[in-house]
């Protein structure tokens, strides 16, 4: 008897240990066209949580967005990385992932309402608190969260990662409702500092409550441990930066933690 209750400890302790993360492809569909979603929590967590979407690089939905979505979901949180292109489609290419991000971004109602179907996705998972819900972005997916910001989304926060700044469509004053905290490196040529200049113009004539901060000597996609490879691969200026990788990722915690009211 006293050798089965062991293994029934042993047995329950196993499965306690393994309840941890689930990660999933979610299917939908936005005006008829096939998406890929990948949805991320802990089911050892009961009851609802906050919710974070996390948009991809302009390469598309792939295996990196899906790591964040996993750490995410150890953080505690339920996690969509979204798909802004359609099934099936990721680039291996730059000149594939300019075609791809450009088809997007040269239709922002089309963009927002790709965004807004994966947003409702989220708020309606059973483990979710769907008044609150945070995005972030990294490179052309920062963009679009940012985008989403500046269209008053009903967003607790925003944090872009290297993110696309520039707009055509400037925020206007009292629009953005999101707390947002922006991640980009000094040395990121997709940013250069007078971008980054006018987007701080831009979101303080807004009226927006904006944290940002560069990262010496940081390049574009410097959070990507994939970027010195695709730099060599195809001769773009990316670099992968361990410290501002890692710091950016601590600091994004403190800032969920605050804008949920989880400190």
């Amino acid at each position: 008897m006293k050798q089965m209750l062991i293994i029934l400890v042993l047995l329950f302790s196993s499965v306690s240990a393994y309840a941890a993360v689930i990660g999933k492809e979610v299917h939908y569909s936005v005006d008829g066209k096939p998406f890929t979603g990948y949805l991320a929590y802990d089911d050892s967590i009961q009851g609802k949580r906050p919710g974070v979407l996390v948009v991809h690089e302009w390469w598309g939905h792939n295996a990196y967005a899906r790591k964040r979505a996993d750490m995410l979901a150890k953080m505690g949180y339920t996690a969509l990385a979204l798909d802004m292109y359609g099934s099936g489609k990721q680039a291996k290419h730059p000149d594939d992932a300019q075609k791809f991000m450009q088809a997007v971004i040269s239709n922002m109602p089309e963009a927002e309402k790709r965004f807004n179907a994966a947003d409702m996705l989220l708020r309606n998972q059973k483990t979710v608190d769907r008044n609150r819900i945070a995005v972030i972005g990294y490179c052309f997916g920062g963009g679009i969260a940012l985008h989403m910001a500046r269209t008053g989304a009903d967003l607790r926060g925003v944090v872009s990662f290297h993110g696309s700044l520039g707009t055509k469509q400037p925020a206007a004053p009292g629009a953005v409702k999101s707390r947002l905290l922006v991640f980009t490196g000094n040395e990121d040529p997709f940013a250069p500092p007078e971008v980054v200049k006018s987007f701080e113009d831009e979101m303080q004539a807004a009226g927006a409550d904006l944290q940002i901060i560069g990262y010496p000597g940081a390049k574009h996609s410097f959070t990507n441990p994939q970027a010195d490879m695709f730099a060599k691969q195809f001769g773009m200026p990316l670099a992968y930066n361990k410290k501002a990788d890692e710091d950016s990722w601590q600091r994004m915690q403190v800032f969920l933690n605050n804008i949920f009211g989880q400190r």
